[in-house]
């Protein structure tokens, strides 16, 4: 289940290459895919 969700979650480019040059903003865009991954799945 882990595997599957990171899986999912490389297909966020951003979040995948951390593209964010701040660690406040590389926390928001993984906290944004992880809530669009969720909002997916309900």
């Amino acid at each position: 289940m882990i595997e599957r969700y990171l899986n999912r979650f490389k297909g966020f480019r951003g979040t995948a290459t951390r593209y964010e040059k701040t660690a406040t903003s590389y926390e928001a865009a993984v906290t944004l895919a992880s809530f669009l991954l969720w909002a997916r799945s309900v």
